[in-house]
């Protein structure tokens, strides 16, 4: 069954409590169940400011992202090199991560595509019983490499592996 899967892993670190003050988004491509690309972009908030408790999380600073495109620039690339190729997303907690994008597509006047969305989280909690189902602890429970937490590209590589694992955890239940 995964050898079928085709979607782009997504995540969003923000530089404030809004959801609107991207600071890095991260992408992980698998193609036909396999990872096949991972990449990240620093994006410069509006004003480049942060809260010091978001920088404290993922150790971005307003240094790191003066000279950073903003949000619409990397969402036209996100766009021109993925979504044709990609309708299905895939995070780990949907809720923020779909959020962060139409937040920040609203700041910046974007029409977004349609576009389907799952959740490894979600799925954790329905075929796993840990007791956390942090992105972290999931991957080290379950043996998945595991990357610099809460940096974009890193934590979108290890949703789309986890995400691949829960598929095939659920096919031999």
């Amino acid at each position: 069954m995964t050898r079928e899967l085709d979607f782009l892993a997504i995540d969003f670190e923000t530089a404030t409590g809004s959801r609107a003050s991207v600071c890095e988004i991260g992408i992980c491509a698998v193609r036909n169940g396999m990872v096949s690309e991972t990449k990240s972009w620093l994006v410069r908030p509006v004003n480049n400011y942060y809260f010091y408790k978001n920088i404290g999380i993922h150790g971005i600073t307003p240094k790191d992202t003066e000279d950073a495109p903003d949000f619409a620039n990397v969402w036209e690339e996100i766009e021109r090199k993925y979504l044709d190729e990609f309708d299905t997303f895939v995070a780990h907690n949907v809720a923020f991560d779909r959020s962060c994008l139409v937040e920040s597509s609203k700041l910046y006047n974007l029409h977004l595509p349609e576009l389907k969305w799952e959740c490894s989280l979600q799925t954790a909690r329905r075929i796993y019983s840990f007791g956390c189902n942090r992105l972290g602890y999931l991957c080290a429970q379950l043996g998945i490499p595991e990357g610099k937490h809460h940096r974009a590209g890193d934590d979108a590589e290890m949703c789309a592996r986890l995400y691949l694992r829960e598929m095939e955890d659920m096919c031999t239940r």
